[in-house]
């Protein structure tokens, strides 16, 4: 790897292990094994080299999620519904730095118009994604509608399950619990009733 890569993946594991908010220049040069010069020189400032890690960091998110969602399991006497969640919180366990970033990554996008255009991107394509999952078609065969719809509700869902998840582990729903929250709210039978 050459600096400009050093630096990325330095920034990458600094943004993990610190934070976006916490992270310096130096903090960067250490874990990349890089000089302050480079950051300057290879991103024209450490902002850029921050906003370049977020944007990485998501890509990086979404393929673990990806893989997370798709690998096949033990799980194959249950539902696809409690499948998914499953699948869903031990990638929050597993990954839990990847899905951190994210969260800080929607956060920090507001003060930054690149790194917001790229995660508006991601959200349609995880819209598409989500909604390739729940109805087992092929993201190409999907009308917008649907995707706007189905995806969209799944990624909300998600997104509040993420967060119990980060905010507090011992309390947050399991798999079972979420897709029993899904059919009361639906009208469908509820588990354990």
């Amino acid at each position: 790897m050459g600096h400009r890569e050093d630096l990325l993946v330095g920034a990458k594991r600094a943004l993990y292990e610190k934070g976006y908010a916490n992270i310096t220049a130096r903090d960067i040069v250490f874990a990349s094994g890089t000089n302050l010069a480079s950051i300057g020189y290879h991103y024209g400032s450490t902002k850029a080299l921050l906003t370049a890690a977020m944007i990485s960091s998501m890509e990086d998110w979404g393929e673990a999620v990806g893989r997370a969602l798709s690998e096949p399991d033990d799980d194959g006497d249950a539902e696809p519904m409690l499948r998914f969640w499953r699948r869903v919180i031990r990638s929050i366990q597993a990954d839990r730095p990847l899905w951190l970033a994210s969260v800080e990554a929607l956060t920090q996008s507001e003060h930054d118009p690149a790194l917001r255009a790229q995660l508006a991107a991601g959200v349609h394509e995880g819209r598409k994604g989500m909604t390739a999952l729940v109805t087992g078609r092929p993201e190409d065969e999907l009308e917008e509608a649907t995707v706007r719809t189905v995806g969209a509700v799944q990624m909300a869902l998600m997104s509040g399950v993420v967060t119990q998840w980060l905010t507090d582990p011992a309390t947050a729903p399991s798999a079972e619990e979420v897709v029993a929250g899904i059919r009361a709210l639906g009208g469908g039978p509820v588990l354990g009733q």
